[in-house]
């Protein structure tokens, strides 16, 4: 497929950026691998830009696939997190500009995959990344932490860092279960670590509107958390599958395509429950 048309009309309206104090701080985050949450990552933050915010991707799986699919070469990736997590660089220093205008990215490199048995033994282990972002001036408006597939130290640290959590969940048997220890994690670090830390919001990954299972999953899901369970349901679709291996959001990549339309209707009801959080600071 010939990409050049959509990337070449995908034009940004670029604004200036928020003060420090409004910058939201989300971590998207899921210990089970394979819901959706990088896909979610690269294209919540392309929409967000879309509509002329400055963004912040912080890459802390180190398998590094929200690096990727937003286009940053692995041969570029010489500062990235696991640099800002020992102090050897600045977030301003690591931050790589991707494909998409106002949308930026901490990459992942294979040095993260040492950093959790590294990070047991270090000072505040658990509040580096708040640390490293506390010295950031890039004025972000929204910066969002693509968490791995586990509840690990990496985990912690966006944890710890955030305001809210977005939690991709796939419509699946055991979703609720894992769902369920997700929220209890959440607790713990809100009672331990961050008092600001909230479930910000559940979205709904790979439903098949055909399928049974996945209409009860959404029904369990809304029945156990009403209103946190956004209106926005992320389908199956193609074109999501195929855009990472052109170093394309989706949204880039097929805009039309049902999975794009999905991520951008997400950020645009994301952005419709923020606005109580936006007049407060004036943005």
């Amino acid at each position: 497929m010939n990409t050049s048309t959509q990337e070449d009309n995908f034009s940004l309206v670029p604004i200036n950026g928020a003060s420090a104090s409004s910058t939201r701080y989300i971590s998207v985050s899921n210990q089970k691998g394979g819901v959706g949450k990088t896909t979610t990552t690269i294209n919540l933050s392309t929409a967000l830009a879309a509509v002329g915010k400055k963004v912040l991707v912080i890459d802390l799986d180190p398998q590094g696939n929200a690096s990727t699919g937003l286009g940053i070469d692995r041969a570029n990736r010489t500062n990235g997190t696991y640099e800002v997590l020992f102090g050897e660089c600045e977030i301003d220093q690591a931050a790589a500009a991707s494909r998409v205008p106002n949308l930026f990215v901490v990459p992942a490199s294979i040095h993260l995959s040492g950093a959790e048995i590294e990070l047991v033994d270090a000072r505040h282990r658990e509040s580096r990344l708040k640390t490293a972002l506390e010295k950031n001036t890039g004025n972000y408006d929204y910066v969002i932490f693509d968490c791995p597939p586990s509840l690990n130290l990496l985990t912690l640290n966006a944890l710890v860092a955030s305001g809210g959590v977005l939690v991709p969940l796939q419509c699946e048997f055991f979703a609720l279960e894992g769902l369920s220890h997700l929220v209890k994690t959440i607790e713990r670090v809100k009672n331990s670590f961050n008092p600001q830390l909230e479930l910000m919001g559940i979205v709904l990954t790979m439903f098949d509107r055909r399928n049974n299972l996945s209409n009860q999953v959404s029904d369990n899901v809304r029945g156990h958390f009403g209103d946190k369970v956004y209106d926005t349901v992320i389908p199956r679709n193609v074109r999501i599958s195929e855009a990472p291996s052109f170093g394309l959001p989706a949204i880039v990549y097929d805009m039309n395509c049902t999975g794009s339309q999905a991520y951008i209707q997400l950020a645009k009801e994301i952005l419709q429950r923020e606005k109580p959080r936006d007049r407060q600071y004036g943005t």
